[in-house]
């Protein structure tokens, strides 16, 4: 039983990723989110190769299931029909701090919701499963992204965890008391 219970809006459907199938659409929209992150600004490139290179990348997509894993973590999929559109994923930091991850949605479903949904179903998660705090951090350059966290009722904040004092200007970090 997923532990996201099942929704609809706009065709949209956002459940728990626990299948083979479902966790390798979440790996195939995690390698498009890496993408587009490399692709936004040199400075972004260089963000994600030092942060996830590629074989540090390729090991946290394998074991995704595992470092996201319920009771602490959780991953979702959002689809419209049978088609992946969107992930999101968080995993305790520690015993009152979870994380939110990887929020991604594909440009052809982008202005739906479909991220709000995803930040939702991790919020709400976190809740139930005793959390104080939800953090997260994004680029500098993904303006969308920062008003959406904002709109959830997301501070600004300084870092939560070790950061190189060089990459402190390209990021914002979020955090939302629960």
């Amino acid at each position: 039983m997923p532990v996201v219970p099942s929704c609809v809006a706009d065709k949209i459907t956002l459940n728990a990723a626990t299948t083979a199938a479902d966790l390798a659409a979440v790996r195939d929209l995690c390698w498009a989110y890496r993408d587009l992150l490399e692709k936004l600004s040199p400075v972004d490139a260089a963000i994600t190769r030092f942060f996830y290179p590629e074989d540090k990348y390729t090991t946290l997509m394998n074991t995704l299931a595992e470092v996201h894993a319920r009771p602490t973590g959780l991953i979702v999929l959002a689809k419209i029909g049978d088609r992946p559109v969107g992930c999101g994923m968080s995993h305790a930091l520690d015993t009152t701090t979870s994380e939110i991850k990887r929020v991604f949605v594909t440009e052809t479903a982008r202005g739906r919701g479909v991220a709000r949904m995803i930040c939702y179903a991790l919020e709400d998660q976190a809740r139930r499963d005793g959390f104080a705090r939800l953090v997260l951090d994004t680029s500098v350059a993904l303006k969308p992204a920062q008003r959406l966290y904002e709109t959830l009722g997301f501070q600004r904040c300084g870092p939560y965890q070790p950061t190189p004092k060089d990459m402190l200007p390209k990021l914002v970090f979020f955090e939302k008391q629960l």
